[in-house]
């Protein structure tokens, strides 16, 4: 574990470094049960796959060393509710700022975290990509354009998120990726959970870790003036002049 401060309190985040030369790094944050034996599973995943990988302990700003059960859903939600999402964006920006020398950033959060990641990708520096499974209230931010690379992953049978609301992001944000999975529920990602689909959880996987690659290996899209999201590089202002070129093609014998 180690300690991060933001806006003068300090919360313990968890961190797993890979092997070698970090490819880049991935904060991982937290569903509302805290950074438990899930959480630090997926972190040291990411990082047996070259990634430098840390998991900000969020609660911290209320209580230390917060593990809940599968069965402690509503004390979680309090815990998280109290937290808060303002301070929460500061604590993320914190994490970002200590893995920042690993190489790009990206966010991956799952159900409050995955609505962390999603809201934190617009509001953040340093942040190459976002990845949400299973995230809480997409729907209240859902006319803002992305500004990075966002990938989205349903559970069709998350009794949180209705199928009404999938079709309507779908809709809304067709600048995010989204997937779903049928036979799914919240919590499918989860080794240890009694709702682990290892079919879906092994699918979003590799979708993430290919977005992830894409986004944080490798070189992001590059916008052109007035075209959209994913701005990654500056156009040329108009006017500029540009530097002289000899377009006469070959000289003549």
């Amino acid at each position: 574990m180690i300690e991060v401060t933001a806006n003068d309190v300090k919360f313990s985040a968890y961190r797993a470094d890979p092997e070698g030369a970090p490819k880049g790094a991935v904060v991982v944050l937290q569903d509302v049960y805290g950074v438990n034996a899930d959480i630090r599973k997926i972190a040291d995943d990411f990082a047996a796959a070259g990634y430098v990988a840390v998991a900000p302990a969020l609660f911290d700003k209320v209580k230390s060393s917060i593990e809940l059960g599968s069965d402690a859903a509503a004390e979680g939600r309090s815990l998280s509710a109290e937290v808060g999402t303002d301070w929460s964006l500061e604590a993320i920006q914190a994490t970002v700022d200590t893995v920042k020398d690993a190489g790009k950033v990206a966010l991956v959060g799952y159900a409050w975290g995955g609505f962390l990641a999603y809201t934190a990708a617009n509001r953040l520096k340093g942040v190459a990509c976002a990845i949400g499974y299973h995230a809480d209230g997409l729907l209240e931010g859902v006319m803002e354009k992305r500004r990075i690379p966002t990938l989205i992953h349903f559970a069709e049978q998350d009794p949180e998120i209705t199928e009404e609301e999938m079709i309507q992001f779908r809709a809304r944000r067709p600048d995010v990726s989204a997937f779903s999975y049928p036979d799914a529920t919240r919590g499918f990602a989860y080794p240890a959970s009694p709702a682990y689909n290892a079919a879906a959880a092994d699918q979003a996987l590799e979708r993430t870790l290919f977005f992830v690659s894409q986004f944080v290996v490798g070189q992001g899209p590059i916008q052109l003036k007035n075209s959209g999201a994913y701005a990654q590089a500056k156009t040329e202002k108009k006017g500029k002049k540009k530097p002289e070129a000899d377009d006469m093609g070959p000289p003549l014998d």
